[in-house]
């Protein structure tokens, strides 16, 4: 876990990639947390890119954010999000899931499945949802996964952010746009 708000009035769920651990993205958000949301940066088992457990680890994103729910955490107040396959999963289980979510934070990552896209998003639900595009080295690869989500969301809601020279990595600038998109969709109550 990233952090341990209890009085968290909204909450970011973050996947790591292949290889990795929640430990790394818990110290990233340290620098860019805000007091009133709480981070979730799961330790995320290896499973299988193929289309089966793509959608077992989909319906286990789901369930942690139906107990996100039961917690006292509308849907409608997290963002879901990643990086690489961590990433990947994140836009698969917002664009497949009945809870409305706040936003999707995707970086360095893919749309897997998208033939399961062809005539927009399995759940309707989320067509209005916000979505944060980090690049995917080569380029054109995050290029052609914005043009498929402009056709599943509503374009004017995504945004594709290019950092000069970045591969697939990370940089301080890209983490200040995450830190920008949260407060930006999970503002304080007042």
């Amino acid at each position: 876990m990233c952090g341990n708000n209890t009085s968290a009035i909204a909450e970011v769920i973050f996947l790591h990639g292949l290889g990795d651990t929640g430990h790394g993205w818990a110290k990233e958000f340290a620098g860019i947390r805000s007091s009133h949301i709480k981070y979730i940066c799961l330790h995320v088992p290896v499973m299988p890119e193929d289309e089966s457990g793509i959608k077992q680890a989909a319906e286990n994103v789901k369930a942690l954010i139906d107990q996100e729910e039961k917690n006292g955490i509308p849907a409608n107040r997290i963002i879901l999000g990643g990086f690489s396959q961590g990433g990947a999963l994140s836009l698969y289980t917002a664009l497949t899931t009945q809870q409305k979510l706040a936003g999707i934070t995707a970086l360095s990552c893919w749309l897997p499945l998208q033939s399961s896209f062809t005539q927009g998003p399995i759940s309707s639900i989320n067509r209005e949802i916000s979505i944060l595009h980090g690049p995917l080295a080569p380029l054109m690869f995050g290029s052609l996964t914005v043009e498929k989500l402009k056709t599943l969301v509503n374009p004017d809601n995504v945004t594709f952010k290019i950092y000069e020279g970045m591969m697939h990595s990370l940089c301080q600038q890209e983490m200040m746009d995450v830190k920008h998109f949260i407060d930006k969709l999970l503002p304080p109550i007042v």
